[in-house]
């Protein structure tokens, strides 16, 4: 019996069908032949494919589905890419999956890659019928196409195929990925940001190469790709998890995170569905419009990319009407009327039942009907979080802490800050208080003393300019001053040594003497990378402030991802990368291992920030960007069970972590046969990654900015202290300690 019954999904927009179908259909279905593929056995000797199987999956009636608007060549090119796709994943299962044989799998895909061939290259001679059909589509591909789409179709083909072995493995040793990890890699694994790839080709509409990495388009091919995914998790479950034993399924995640049984794990993934296409929606309609407009984007450019956001919604609805159809997947039963009382039953009747809305509502509902409202939360206790690795401080603390106050001073942090109404965000005691020296001095530790001392006047200024925003921009929900001073401030990170506007705020003077005290001594790339992870993150600031002034509570994913910016992460870790620059390339950096290794630190730093201010930002300052208040909207739940899935989060990356430090860098650095300075390099960056997690858990649980009795001294009136600005005993001390150190 099937393990759920298949929850009622939101369908915002109709399917439509391609009058070319039966011709993509006959054509694929012969192209599959003269590939091979329906002759290919696996290693039982039976065969992979035969032609009535092809026929029941149906890949010409998906595509006309998927594209319903291109003409007959083009459907006909773009089923054959699904077909050989498809046919790759199953072939490549199917030889190794039951095997286990790693090193065959890896060997299989290696050869694979050498078929997507640089212009005037000449792949190999075909040896099995996915290397053919590989050759055959990139050679009546890639002509069409511009060399920056062709690199994107390489990375997301690329990921698809070798990211497979991450499935292989998991398999291998029974191990589930946890809900973050299997987000990011579904998206590799899967396939969709492959199929929005496609959808450049097949709409005509190749995204201009400066728009593409920007983030309203890469929300649109996230949340395009995870909507994708996690209803072929819903459709596929029998087939590949109750059936086939595979365990990269998003129901099974969920099953198993949140100890669920399958039918509510299912409905929570329905939703996180819906909440993914309302992603869509708002980016689309809201970011992309803006973005086009604040770039000056030419009108053909503009087209492409409506035409872009089109074709994936098309895809959107058309992939959900073949997955209804499909036989490749069984599909759960519908929900039994016997049980309903004689209540209307099927898609587009929820909005019937007495209580209950209609998918999209709720989602809304959770989004956009936050009341921003004061509520007394009180001390949220912490739960047992793991953590492996000891903290270790910097001798050159001191000398630190009295650098940064007389910096922050000179810079013009304590002074009111300049705009319609001047008002005080800091002073010394509470930057005192804050003690952001210590913390660099723990996540820095083998810095020297001019190292640190930078160190910790970033740490003020993304402080500093955290603060700022929502005191500046936020009350007065003054957006356009927040995009104006945050495109100001990129004028304050020349990359070629350009001058410099003189600086009018304390933010801008402050970025400005930081970046010629560390964009200096950079290589090129380097120096852009850092700057994009400042940009980032002031960036994000924004997307706060846009989410707070339309009471929007940010989707849990987007929520994850955007959280790593809004912390500084990639700021904090490009300044430990700085040290290594000289050996270890960037594309390194850039391989799935290390983004990972990247992302679980920084996740459970985040959540460690989350879990400590959560007083102070739900109560406090009425925020919504908290994990564990997204958590409590997204699952209904109260803030304490919020809190242990939050904590239970921060447990399981770590644990990832340890098994990508222990296991998978070690097999990365003989899989590409590095040297012993690179890999010493790495695990050095390794350890740097250690020491930032527990100095960031250790700072969270010794400074005051978190704590109940200093919160209330801030929020509440109470007689001020002398000399201190009502600061509470700790910042006095702190203050008088470094008087005398």
């Amino acid at each position: 019996m099937p393990a759920f019954d298949l929850p009622e999904f939101y369908l915002p927009y109709p399917a439509r069908l391609n009058p070319h179908e039966q011709h993509a259909r006959d054509h694929s279905n012969a192209w599959a032949k003269e590939m091979g593929m329906l002759d290919a056995v696996g290693p039982t000797g039976s065969l992979v494919w035969d032609a009535e199987r092809l026929n029941r999956h149906d890949y010409g009636l998906m595509c006309a589905y998927t594209h319903p608007d291109c003409d007959e060549p083009t459907l006909d090119l773009v089923t054959d890419w699904y077909v050989w796709v498809f046919f790759f994943d199953d072939h490549f299962l199917e030889m190794f999956k039951y095997s286990g044989d790693l090193a065959g799998a890896q060997a299989y895909l290696d050869r694979l890659g050498r078929f997507m061939t640089e212009p005037g290259q000449t792949p190999p001679e075909p040896e099995n019928p996915a290397e053919a059909g590989l050759a055959d589509l990139w050679a009546r591909t890639i002509p069409a196409m511009s060399d920056g789409w062709r690199r994107r179709f390489v990375a997301s083909t690329h990921n698809l195929m070798v990211e497979s072995m991450w499935e292989l493995d998991n398999i291998n040793r029974h191990r589930i990925a946890n809900p973050i990890e299997y987000i990011e890699m579904r998206r590799r694994v899967g396939g969709a940001p492959w199929s929005a790839n496609l959808v450049e080709y097949a709409a005509g509409a190749e995204i201009p190469e400066h728009l593409a990495a920007l983030r309203p388009l890469r929300v649109l091919c996230d949340t395009f790709a995870d909507a994708v995914h996690l209803r072929n998790d819903l459709f596929s479950y029998q087939r590949e998890v109750a059936e086939e034993g595979e365990n990269s399924n998003a129901v099974l995640v969920l099953e198993r995170f949140l100890d669920l049984p399958a039918q509510r794990a299912a409905d929570l993934v329905n939703e996180l569905l819906t909440s993914r296409l309302r992603q869509f929606e708002h980016t689309a309609l809201t970011e992309l419009p803006q973005l086009l407009a604040e770039q000056g984007v030419p009108l053909e450019d503009q087209l492409a990319v409506a035409l872009y956001a089109k074709g994936l919604q098309d895809w959107q609805a058309g992939g959900h009407e073949w997955h209804a159809r499909s036989s490749r997947y069984q599909k759960p039963r519908e929900r039994n009327a016997a049980d309903l009382s004689g209540r209307p039953v099927g898609l587009g009747t929820a909005a019937a039942w007495p209580g209950q809305l209609a998918p999209g509502v709720r989602t809304f509902l959770v989004q956009h009907a936050h009341v921003p409202v004061g509520r007394t939360v009180g001390h949220l206790p912490l739960p047992p979080l793991h953590m492996p690795y000891p903290h270790r401080t910097s001798p050159h603390l001191a000398q630190a802490r009295r650098h940064v106050l007389a910096w922050s001073e000179r810079m013009g942090f304590f002074e009111p800050a300049p705009g319609d109404g001047p008002v005080t965000v800091w002073d010394a005691g509470l930057l005192a208080g804050y003690d952001l020296a210590h913390c660099a001095a723990m996540i820095h530790v083998d810095a020297e003393p001019e190292q640190l001392e930078l160190s910790a006047d970033w740490l003020s200024w993304g402080t500093y300019g955290d603060d700022l925003y929502p005191v500046r921009f936020g009350r007065t929900r003054d957006l356009a001053g927040a995009r104006a001073q945050t495109a100001r401030l990129a004028l304050f990170m020349p990359l070629d040594g350009a001058a410099m506007p003189e600086p009018v705020t304390p933010l801008e003077r402050g970025l400005a003497d930081l970046w010629l005290r560390t964009a200096g001594p950079m290589s090129p790339n380097a120096r852009a990378r850092f700057r994009t992870s400042v940009v980032d993150m002031v960036a994000s600031w924004v997307w706060e402030l846009e989410n707070q002034a339309f009471n929007r509570v940010p989707d849990p994913v987007d929520y994850v991802e955007m959280r790593r910016a809004t912390f500084g992460s990639d700021m904090t870790m490009g300044l430990a990368r700085l040290a290594h620059a000289d050996l270890v390339p960037d594309e390194l950096f850039e391989h799935r291992v290390l983004q990972q290794l990247e992302h679980a630190a920084q996740d459970y730093a985040c959540f460690t920030n989350d879990l400590y201010s959560y007083q102070k930002e739900v109560q406090y300052e009425d925020e919504v960007h908290n994990m564990v208040f997204v958590v409590e909207r997204f699952l209904g739940c109260d803030p304490y069970a919020a809190r242990d899935v939050v904590a239970d989060l921060m447990n399981q990356r770590m644990r990832q972590f340890e098994h990508l430090d222990s296991v998978e860098l070690p097999q990365l650095y003989r899989q590409l046969d590095l040297s012993a300075e690179v890999r010493d390099r790495l695990d050095r960056y390794a350890g740097q990654l250690k020491d930032w997690m527990s100095g960031i858990l250790v700072w969270h649980d010794t400074c005051i900015r978190y704590g109940e009795h200093e919160l209330r001294a801030r929020h509440e009136p109470v007689p001020a202290l002398p000399s201190f600005s009502g600061l509470g005993t700790d910042a006095a001390r702190i203050l008088q300690t470094l008087a005398g150190a």
